[in-house]
């Protein structure tokens, strides 16, 4: 394809210094309305180079059909306030290179006019591998432009494995499998994993339930032993990207992903940004402190909130309380349980919900997303789970006009990933705002 990712999975600087973000307003038409809120690596500015603008008008034609779903050439000149001319000129290469592809004529309204054809991810266009990598196994997929995923495939090894090679050999295996099902070459691999990453280098910091898997350089790995550009993110950043451009979030400037487990974790989309810390630091919301000297967490901290609203303090107090099978109960039972009027269920169901509300609660204080999506095992809970973490959040911010606060249930979990793992590519690739 004309747009591509470098070996190592990230772009380089310009050869002019510029890191470019792409204007919110409008399309670029030229050198002389390419968007001014650019940062640049030197005090002056520059305009942005033709070959830059053409770059950033791809994105943004993509990133409005994704968006907005099959939409035609006539409506993205409306929206972008250019003309149909420039369109075709940004759309013509992508049809041409197979990424989208015309539908059937559209009749016209009764104000006459030409049969509109919407434009559409073309299910022929390259797939892109997506993998989510968790302690103790890796899942694989293809992923069309279309957000639909095939050839899956999966391998697991032991919590506490003593060694890095049987995990590599694991992941190639998984790896191996699905590409073998793709028809055409994947436009890259991306990695969703459960624990700190390094975006830059590509590499896993720390899985606090897996420590042989520190300082795994997962992406040159995956680079050298398929040749495809790799990326890797954070479980919780990952199923936000998912969320952005195939979920819940789609068309969303500002919201927020909150996962919940054996871990817990989150992401934050504010102003039509991904945040992330500096190489990729960030997102460990289950380690921010909710009780001081509360229980011991597995980072080897005090109170932090993964200790009071994952499935370890969900199974240990159903435990106490004499439910059956405790270590089996998650939000799925819990709401069953709760439903048949199973003792002391309810109740629990409730300080569970309350518990996960409280992290969201300062989240919400702090940064104010509004809208969240909900991941993980509180998915399983359906409505009523979903209600219950509302409330108690409601119940614990202060009110305020025009900042009304709703939620959303995401994806299962492992399409969830797998998905966001595959938009880490599509961002990087077609200049997305991330």
């Amino acid at each position: 394809m004309e747009a591509g990712i470098p070996a190592n999975g990230r772009r380089k600087q310009n050869e002019d210094g510029l890191e470019r973000e792409p204007s919110e307003q409008r399309w670029a038409t030229d050198e002389e309305d390419a968007p001014s809120d650019f940062r640049t690596a030197r005090p002056s500015r520059s305009l942005l180079s033709s070959a830059m603008v053409g770059s950033a008008n791809r994105g943004r034609v993509l990133q409005a059909l994704f968006d907005l779903g099959p939409t035609s050439r006539a409506e993205l000149a409306r929206l972008a306030g250019v003309n149909r001319t420039t369109i075709s000129g940004i759309v013509q290469p992508l049809l041409d290179q197979q990424v989208l592809v015309e539908g059937e004529p559209i009749p016209p309204s009764e104000a006459g006019g030409k049969p509109a054809r919407p434009l559409w991810f073309s299910p022929d266009a390259r797939p892109i591998c997506g993998m989510m990598l968790m302690p103790d196994a890796v899942h694989t997929c293809l992923v069309t432009l279309q957000g639909t995923i095939s050839a899956e495939a999966s391998e697991t090894f032991p919590v506490g494995h003593p060694g890095i090679a049987d995990i590599e050999r694991a992941i190639e295996r998984s790896t191996s499998r699905t590409l073998a099902a793709a028809r055409r070459e994947p436009l890259g691999i991306g990695v969703a994993v459960g624990g700190m990453v390094d975006t830059e280098r590509r590499a896993i910091i720390a899985v606090n339930l897996a420590p042989v898997l520190n300082g795994f350089e997962l992406g040159a790995m995956l680079t050298k032993r398929f040749g495809l550009p790799a990326l890797l993110d954070h479980h919780p950043r990952a199923l936000l990207v998912g969320d952005r451009w195939f979920g819940k979030g789609r068309g969303m400037q500002t919201f927020a992903a909150v996962y919940t487990g054996e871990v817990l974790g989150g992401a934050l989309y504010l102003g039509g940004h991904l945040y992330r810390g500096q190489s990729g630091a960030g997102g460990e919301l289950g380690h921010t402190f909710v009780q001081v000297d509360g229980d011991l967490c597995a980072c080897g901290r005090r109170g932090c909130w993964e200790t009071i609203a994952t499935l370890g303090w969900l199974r240990r107090q159903a435990r106490e309380i004499g439910i059956d099978a405790p270590d089996e109960i998650n939000s799925r039972r819990l709401v069953s349980l709760t439903q048949a009027g199973a003792p002391g269920a309810a109740d629990l169901l409730d300080r569970y919900a309350r518990n996960v509300a409280v992290g969201i609660a300062n989240l919400q204080q702090t940064v104010a997303p509004n809208f969240y999506v909900l991941h993980g095992d509180v998915v399983g809970g359906g409505e009523i789970m979903a209600k219950a973490i509302a409330g108690h959040v409601r119940a614990l911010v202060p009110s305020r006009s025009g900042g009304e606060i709703s939620f959303a249930i995401g994806e299962t979990e492992d399409r969830a990933a797998l998905l966001g793992a595959a938009g880490l590519v599509l961002s990087e690739l077609f200049q997305f705002p991330l």
